[in-house]
């Protein structure tokens, strides 16, 4: 499905169960209704999954699938109690279901496969006529800081970039789905800026700012040989002392993307 990515399995789990609904992925809010059949792919632990599951209420339900299997089981004990909640180990390319969805959801997902467009023509084969389908994701080449932080992090970052690029995954895969969507065969394809700026002395702020400092404590990028265990350290200590005395405000850019499949 993708470049096989080592990632810090407690780092990631942290990232994903701080995240909800209503702050990580609020434009979807207008297309959740009751009774509405729901997969989300690349779940994570399935935090967005069961506010999803909420909204659309016992008469309807959500499938949360990811490919690592430790989030899957992680989550599948969180939100045990959401009974209209499945969370299931799968790999979208393996995954089918004897019932089609009235929507499909991915966030944040898209940004590591290296086939995104054969990802959305096989979420829209599991999609009902009429069914949408929503995909949240990043433009990593314009990320903002304010002000800009130390050389060591931006080294790393440009280097983070290049890393994925030569894996085939797309940096600024945000700006690009609405082409993919089309060439997918999907209509009535609709483009909502999601962007999302934390400035200094929101609640949020140091964690938030702070997902940086967690990406840099894999070691993947060293041992592939694309940057120095050196550097990689030096880049962590210096953004952290950066984000505590210095910064003020990073924006990172998304798009949240819509269409609807109908049959021709």
């Amino acid at each position: 499905m993708n470049k096989t990515i080592h990632r810090d399995h407690q780092t990631t789990h942290k990232i994903f169960d701080n995240r909800s609904l209503a702050t990580d992925y609020s434009t979807l809010l207008p297309l959740l209704k009751k009774g509405l059949r729901v997969l989300d792919v690349g779940c994570g632990t399935g935090a967005i999954s069961s506010d999803i599951a909420k909204l659309v209420g016992p008469e309807g339900s959500v499938t949360g699938i990811d490919n690592t299997e430790k989030f899957i089981v992680s989550g599948a004990e969180s939100y045990k109690e959401t009974t209209n909640l499945l969370l299931l180990h799968k790999d979208l390319f393996d995954f089918n279901d004897t019932e089609k969805f009235d929507l499909i959801v991915s966030a944040r997902t898209l940004q590591w496969l290296n086939n995104p467009l054969e990802a959305l023509k096989k979420m829209k084969n599991l999609l009902k006529p009429g069914g949408r389908i929503s995909i949240l994701d990043y433009n990593h080449e314009n990320l903002a800081w304010l002000p800009s932080p130390p050389e060591s992090m931006r080294s790393f970052y440009q280097t983070f970039l290049k890393w994925r690029s030569d894996a085939g995954m797309n940096n600024h895969i945000a700006d690009d789905l609405q082409d993919y969507f089309t060439s997918a065969g999907f209509a009535g394809v609709e483009v909502l800026n999601a962007d999302e700026t934390y400035k200094r002395g929101e609640d949020n702020f140091l964690s938030r700012i702070g997902i940086w400092s967690k990406v840099a404590q894999s070691t993947q990028m060293v041992e592939e040989g694309y940057i120095s265990d050196e550097l990689r350290l030096k880049a962590i200590e210096d953004y952290e002392i950066w984000i505590q005395h210095d910064a003020q405000q990073m924006t990172m850019k998304l798009n949240e993307v819509r269409g609807i499949y109908i049959p021709v």
